[in-house]
């Protein structure tokens, strides 16, 4: 049976980091966005230069970036995915020659078919459609509405208030990948480094 993969994301602290990359996960994500709490900033970005990322493949979240912002903030990592996670068009996102994730906003079941529009990205986040937001809602969207045929066809990562109420559940989707963020928090933009070991061994067992 094919395990699934996680990511933590919405890391901007070094000691929260290095806590996470121990656990060997698949990816840890940085939300280069100014209007997120968990927005990276130039302190946390100079002090990644001492971080071993050990397994653990960085993720670069944007939102509508100009392409100026996307390769300064690149410059600080070694072989980072993109995930773009606004209203970017795919030429935009293959700009880069880089791997690319895009985020699709689930507003009903008909959102799904958002995918079409980038067929070279290399996975798609489903996170919960909020009016004016991108991201970090902290709520969940229904998840069966998710087809069989979307997961076996596409990278399927979901996103969006998995806890560790509700990961079970999530799971039993059988994404490609689960993002996990404000689920493993104590307070918003503050990640909580025993809620992010019982999640990740959660998911691991």
């Amino acid at each position: 049976m094919n395990r699934t993969n996680i990511k933590i994301c919405g890391i901007a602290d070094a000691q929260t980091l290095n806590a996470i990359c121990e656990h060997h996960i698949n990816y840890v994500g940085f939300i280069f966005y100014d209007k997120s709490i968990r927005n990276v900033t130039a302190k946390f970005l100079l002090e990644l230069e001492g971080i071993d990322f050990k397994s653990s493949r960085p993720v670069c979240v944007f939102v509508n970036p100009d392409e100026e912002e996307v390769y300064r903030a690149i410059s600080f990592f070694d072989n980072p995915i993109l995930q773009f996670h606004g209203d970017e068009s795919c030429d935009f996102c293959e700009s880069f020659g880089m791997d690319y994730w895009k985020t699709i906003h689930m507003q009903s079941a008909a959102s799904i078919n958002a995918i079409e529009n980038y067929s070279s990205a290399d996975a798609f986040l489903l996170e919960t459609y909020k009016k004016d937001l991108y991201g970090g809602t902290g709520e969940s969207f229904n998840w069966d509405i998710v087809s069989d045929e979307v997961l076996a066809n596409s990278n399927i990562i979901l996103s969006g208030g998995i806890n560790l109420e509700n990961v079970d559940n999530a799971l039993s989707v059988k994404p490609w990948c689960l993002d996990i963020n404000s689920g493993v928090e104590s307070e918003p933009g503050i990640k909580d480094t025993l809620l992010i070991d019982r999640m990740i061994n959660k998911i691991k067992s």
